[in-house]
């Protein structure tokens, strides 16, 4: 069963990766191979055995990049800047009535009375999201990046560092 499982999950990957090698695109900020990516690790952490907080702040990520990639389809420039809070909201509440729709969070333990996969996921969205407009209130104020690789670097190191956080939090102190 867990086969079958991997393989719904990781064709349309591989379909999608193959693709993007035999005909190249222009690379935006949160490419689909990196989303597509990011979910198929995603998955594995659930069979790894991480805690579902943890899990939550990377499938955030995950969500978060996916809202930016689609905000990316919006072809008048002009309406991207007002419509983008309203699809990371939208995207991540289409997220969170799903799982309860369809019993895919485990409620066996809670962190501040939510379900530890859904505090992951509230805390991570508001990481990612804060963490964007800052690096790009920061590149547009100094009118350049300041090393190669700035956004991915700034954005996968402030999770990294709320899953550390999110890792004390529940080892040491719940």
């Amino acid at each position: 069963m867990r086969l079958h499982k991997l393989l719904v999950i990781s064709l349309p990957l591989l379909a999608a990766a193959a693709y993007k090698l035999i005909f190249p695109v222009v690379t935006l900020a949160h490419c689909p191979l990196c989303v597509a990516g990011a979910g198929a690790g995603l998955t594995l952490t659930r069979w790894v055995g991480v805690d579902d907080s943890i899990s939550g702040v990377w499938l955030a990520a995950l969500l978060g990049a996916t809202s930016f990639w689609s905000e990316s389809l919006i072809k008048r420039r002009e309406l991207r800047p007002k419509l983008r809070p309203l699809i990371f909201i939208g995207i991540f509440a289409a997220t969170i009535w799903s799982f309860y729709k369809f019993n895919l969070v485990i409620r066996m333990s809670q962190i501040l009375g939510l379900d530890k996969l859904i505090f992951g996921m509230i805390v991570g969205g508001v990481a990612f999201y804060l963490v964007d407009v800052i690096d790009d209130y920061i590149i547009k104020r100094k009118g350049r990046v300041f090393f190669p690789y700035q956004r991915i670097i700034v954005t996968l190191g402030s999770i990294l560092i709320l899953s550390l956080g999110v890792y004390i939090l529940i080892n040491y102190f719940i």
